[in-house]
């Protein structure tokens, strides 16, 4: 009998080990392109995702109004990110939607300058137009 149970663990080991490595397979297939989306922005930054993949956002706060506001959003993998920028504070400086291509290869990127007199907090979403879309951001107010 205890040999028995010690076959069912058995199995049921191997079957685990089989269904984890299964999905850090699938994992791998959606791996990050081999650079950043990008790069690290230094101490101007306030905000710095270097590469997400699919849709999602990020908030924040503290703009100085004393500094220039620069957002930055490129992409990769194919297809298109829509990027809705807002700020809390400012509704009416807030940039329109847009669109960015995401070439299969290199990242494209696109900077939008926001001028200075901007305070408190700000937030984004961005839409990828497929889970495999790669993309990232920086927000940046340079001293």
């Amino acid at each position: 009998m205890n040999q028995a149970n010690g076959r069912g663990k058995a199995a049921a080991v191997i079957a685990l080990t089989a269904a984890l490595t299964l999905a850090l397979a699938g994992g791998a297939a959606q791996a990050a392109p081999n650079d950043e989306i990008i790069g690290y922005p230094g101490p101007d930054g306030l905000i710095w995702i270097a590469d997400q993949a699919g849709s999602s956002g990020f908030v924040s706060g503290g703009l100085s109004p004393w500094l220039d506001t620069f957002i930055t959003f490129g992409c990769a993998g194919g297809g298109t990110i829509e990027v809705a920028f807002h700020l809390d504070d400012h509704p009416d400086r807030d940039p329109a939607p847009f669109t960015v291509d995401c070439p299969e290869t290199g990242p494209a990127r696109v900077t939008v300058p926001l001028g200075t007199g901007l305070q408190g907090g700000f937030g984004a979403w961005v839409t990828a137009s497929a889970p495999s879309t790669h993309w990232g951001a920086t927000v940046t107010q340079p001293e």
